[in-house]
């Protein structure tokens, strides 16, 4: 199982749709990448409900350059960070453009909600807002 992170906590996937690979694109399914995904190939995915963005390693950080290329694409839709993201890395995934993040129950028993809610606060507690303000 895995657990749904959000800037409110914990909660159990609401997503009913399905996931396919990148090749195809079909309105009614989830896509999902895999963190090598071929930047240039992120324009055909601007119907897509959802995507949802592997994440193997919380070192690999191709994901949040993903993540942000689609958003300056324009994409609107859904966006979750799947895998292997440490609660320290929740701000930086919800400025890249994630919605959501997808951790497993092993992760978040060791990394409890409290943990996750401490850097909920994303928009203000980042050092370009300290250097604004």
């Amino acid at each position: 199982m895995s657990v749904i992170v959000t800037d409110t906590g914990f909660a159990a996937d609401d997503w009913t749709g399905g996931f396919i690979g990148h090749a195809a694109n079909d309105c009614g399914y989830g896509v999902d990448l895999p963190s090598d995904t071929d930047p240039a190939t992120l324009g055909q995915l601007a119907n897509a409900p959802m995507i949802r963005i592997d994440f193997p390693s919380s070192a690999d950080g191709r994901g949040f350059t993903l993540a942000n290329l689609l958003r300056r694409l324009g994409y609107t839709g859904r966006l979750r960070a799947r895998g292997h993201v440490l609660a320290d890395q929740y701000a930086m995934a919800r400025r890249s453009g994630f919605d959501e993040v997808e951790i497993t129950d092993a992760l978040a028993a060791r990394q409890p909600q409290n943990q996750w809610l401490a850097r909920s606060d994303w928009q203000n507690h980042n050092y370009q807002a300290r250097l604004r303000g």
